[in-house]
């Protein structure tokens, strides 16, 4: 993975793993924090959570929308800076007031996701022949990340969960530093703003105005109406609904495959070791994943549609092999679906959307959110209601319309020109 890329791309993926590694020094451990050291109820934990959630959906939006307005440098490095204030002041904040708490929690979920955006966007415009390897192993490398994270969280905790607090702010705070050095310089700034304006494709007046204005950062360039852009749904909306889809069937384990382990009389080790192999095989799978790009899905609208299929097969197994080791093979099958899905995304969003891939970056991300958010609640009263059979079927049903939405996004797609409509451009 690092062998083939430059300096700087070695050393931006290290930094971003660095970072992934401390933002989930926390995240793990919230509902043991609210239940244990709070001593509220499950049911308010879990409303931490989605607050937690609808922060980030509300963030990745912003962040997309923000990316010229304030620029790359400013969005990235202000975003990180109030994200590790926020998540300092949680050793006050998380035991004076509940609903202080809730604020913050809403809070950090909002400016750690307010960045994510302008990441994407950055790699696509900083790297444009490499991008679609380049996000593969961004996402990788992130895993590799929240794993060490994930490991270390529990360490930390047992010693003091204000440690986890300050741990995590630390980790964005080297991260907005390395940002600061890393943009630092201004050449940067107008390589990013050449690509940008090539691969968008503007007309000659904007043409005009990059050239009369190379010194100004990509912040400064203009955009297109949010009505302009909101009309082009072939860009977002059903690969943004297939997201959502994938991510709220993807719930059903930790509300329908943990629970009923615990049922059984298993340990919750059990339920974690099923995420560790997650983790293995993003890592170890990367052979197969670029047979299956090379030979099946080359495409980045195939790589979509694959990778729903593969989450309704996964699925499809657990009905018809509800033990352990079904739960494994499932595990597999759903983490390969992920291997595609994850990094094809932006990828796809970056190629097409041209100048304007930050606002449907943090588009589709806060569509694709929605899942995320809602899922545990649903596949919960589904469990409630059939255990988890029922929240299987359901699963099922709804990894079958991600499939839907997907396929019809690259029906969309067939056979679409790529033309110059101020700055969006689509690909075959």
């Amino acid at each position: 993975m690092f062998r083939q890329n430059t300096r700087e791309m070695n050393v931006f993926i290290w930094a971003s793993m660095i970072h992934s590694a401390g933002s989930a020094l926390m995240w793990p451990l919230t509902t043991i924090f609210v239940h244990q050291q709070l001593g509220r109820s499950l049911a308010e934990a879990g409303f931490v959570i989605t607050m937690q959630f609808l922060g980030g959906m509300i963030g990745q939006v912003a962040g997309g929308s923000f990316y010229y307005r304030w620029g790359v440098r400013n969005l990235l490095i202000g975003s990180l800076a109030a994200s590790a204030i926020l998540q300092a002041s949680l050793v006050v904040t998380a035991y004076t007031s509940w609903w202080g708490y809730i604020i913050t929690m809403f809070a950090i979920g909002f400016t750690s996701n307010l960045s994510m955006p302008a990441m994407q966007s950055f790699i696509g415009f900083r790297w444009p022949e490499r991008r679609d390897e380049l996000f593969n192993s961004f996402y990788v490398a992130n895993n590799i990340g929240v794993a060490l994270g994930t490991a270390v969280s529990g360490v930390l905790a047992d010693i003091s969960f204000n440690l986890t607090f300050l741990m995590n702010a630390a980790a964005s705070v080297a991260f907005a530093v390395f940002f600061h050095f890393y943009m630092n310089n201004e050449l940067i700034s107008n390589r990013m703003a050449t690509i940008s304006s090539v691969r968008s494709k503007p007309d000659s007046r904007e043409v005009g105005n990059i050239q009369s204005s190379d010194s100004r950062e990509i912040g400064a360039m203009p955009h297109l109406s949010l009505s302009t852009k909101l009309r082009s749904i072939h860009i977002y909306l059903f690969i943004g609904c297939g997201s959502m889809f994938i991510w709220l069937a993807n719930s059903m384990w930790g509300t329908g495959v943990a629970p009923h382990l615990t049922d059984q009389g298993m340990e919750m080790k059990m339920y974690s070791w099923l995420w560790t192999i997650n983790g293995i095989f993003i890592f170890a799978g990367q052979p197969l994943l670029s047979w299956l790009k090379r030979t099946w899905a080359a495409k980045s609208t195939s790589q979509l549609t694959w990778s729903a299929a593969l989450y309704g097969v996964a699925y499809l197994m657990i009905w018809i092999w509800p033990s352990y080791i079904g739960f494994i093979f499932a595990m597999i099958v759903a983490t390969l679906g992920e291997m595609l899905v994850s990094p094809a995304v932006p990828a796809y969003i970056s190629k097409v959307a041209g100048r304007e891939a930050p606002f449907y970056l943090g588009l589709v991300g806060g569509i694709s959110s929605i899942g995320r958010m809602i899922g545990p609640l649903a596949l919960g009263i589904a469990y409630d209601t059939g255990g988890l059979n029922m929240v299987v079927i359901v699963s099922i049903i709804v990894a079958g319309l991600s499939l839907s939405s997907y396929m019809l996004h690259a029906w969309m797609q067939r056979g679409r020109q790529v033309h110059d409509s101020s700055s969006i451009t689509c690909d075959r």
